[in-house]
């Protein structure tokens, strides 16, 4: 049995994500803002019971060393992972796409990924236009959310299905930045 559940949309997952952002926002300084991202933002999304947030900053390193003790207090816990997925046919600039992670699991109030990421940045970018071509193209939902349940059936555990899961996530985004393009959309919008 796999170790990655995907289930259907929840309409709680926008107030999960609200109540925490408000909380994030008044414990994290110097965040520039925070939002919910990840399939758990995109109505109608089938999508791990985990809410993705983005926080964004000036710097990772001041950043890492100011949430470490506000983020342990509300039950994250730093993880070693410090990079994103470099997308296929990206340059190999791996210091663009550094990130800090920090996760909560089995909290009372829900399992959260919160990836903090450099304002600008082409990781911050990509989490924004992903979820944002989504939520302007219903109709690509379905058929993602199918793609993401027949991977979980047979992925035995989140490294898995996340090795697979990127390669169609880069086939997203080469869709959504012709998009992106035609429509003048930036990732300086703070949309919830």
């Amino acid at each position: 049995m796999s170790g990655v559940v995907v289930m259907d949309y929840d309409q709680e997952w926008p107030n999960r994500a609200a109540n925490l952002i408000t909380v994030l926002e008044e414990a994290l300084c110097p965040v520039q803002r925070v939002e919910h991202i990840g399939s758990t933002a995109i109505p109608n999304m089938a999508a791990k019971d985990v809410i993705d947030l983005q926080a964004s900053v000036g710097d990772l390193e001041l950043a890492a060393t100011a949430f470490d003790g506000p983020l342990e207090n509300l039950g994250f816990h730093r993880s070693s992972y410090d990079r994103d997925h470099l997308p296929a046919g990206h340059p190999a600039q791996f210091e663009l796409w550094e990130k800090r992670l920090w996760t909560r699991r089995e909290h009372p109030q829900g399992d959260v990924n919160l990836h903090v990421r450099v304002t600008g940045s082409p990781n911050e970018r990509f989490a924004l236009l992903f979820r944002d071509w989504f939520r302007v193209h219903p109709e690509a939902v379905p058929a993602y959310s199918a793609f993401k349940r027949s991977l979980a059936a047979i992925a035995g555990n989140i490294g898995t299905y996340t090795d697979i899961k990127d390669p169609v996530v880069d086939m997203v985004i080469a869709l959504a930045e012709p998009w992106a393009t035609s429509v003048g959309w930036n990732s300086a919008g703070d949309d919830r």
